[in-house]
């Protein structure tokens, strides 16, 4: 009998070249485990950077505990803002912000701009006049009749200042029982954009 034609297999290099193979895909598997858990840790810190930078320096995240800008903002809102150091046009009339209170800069109020730098407000019957116009301001975002501490008042903004009042009138603490009546620009937190919860009140806040 001749054996010249068989392929004589070792057994043991088979298994032992089958181990090594597994033992090669296990060490490929841990370090693509190891690889993907670095990647998830580094893109879970870069968000939180991002949005530590994004709240220090851009968005404003405030939740109004009041109802003095009811019902344009409504107790319990949650609102995001833009910070006055990336907004880059001077505040209008009409615009909504953050500010810290002139009488109490610890506290941080929520208002809309009525009298803008250098002008002359007066506030008689529930009417706002500027500069002297015998037109008085519209004033659609009122909440209600204004009946409540409706004059005569008489504000001269200094050029760096602005007054603003609430929209809820007749339940609204602002420059009309303030010590100091105005908000100094460099006092202003940034502008009132969106309110986001509750979901049944998203969209702009104007």
């Amino acid at each position: 009998m001749r054996f010249d034609d068989l392929e004589v297999i070792d057994l043991n290099e088979n298994e032992n070249v089958q181990s090594s193979e597994g033992k090669k895909n296990y060490e490929e598997d841990t370090f693509d485990w190891k690889s993907e858990l670095k990647s998830t840790l580094l893109t879970m810190v870069v968000a939180v950077v991002v949005v530590v930078v994004l709240r220090a320096f851009v968005i404003v995240n405030a939740v109004v505990p009041t109802g003095s800008m009811e019902n344009t903002i409504m107790p319990g809102d949650h609102l995001l803002g833009l910070r006055s150091a990336i907004i880059m046009s001077e505040y209008e009339r009409g615009d909504i912000i953050f500010f810290l209170f002139p009488d109490d800069e610890t506290q941080h109020y929520v208002k809309r701009i009525i009298g803008l730098p250098g002008e002359k407000v007066v506030i008689n019957n529930g009417k706002i006049y500027i500069d002297d116009s015998e037109v008085p301001l519209e004033e659609p975002y009122l909440k209600e009749e204004w009946v409540s501490a409706t004059g005569p008042y008489e504000f001269n903004i200094p050029e760096d200042s602005y007054l603003v009042l609430g929209d809820n009138r007749n339940g609204s603490a602002d420059a009309r029982y303030w010590r100091n009546p105005y908000v100094a620009e460099d006092k202003i937190i940034g502008k009132a954009i969106f309110t986001y919860f509750p979901f049944g009140r998203w969209g702009f806040v104007e």
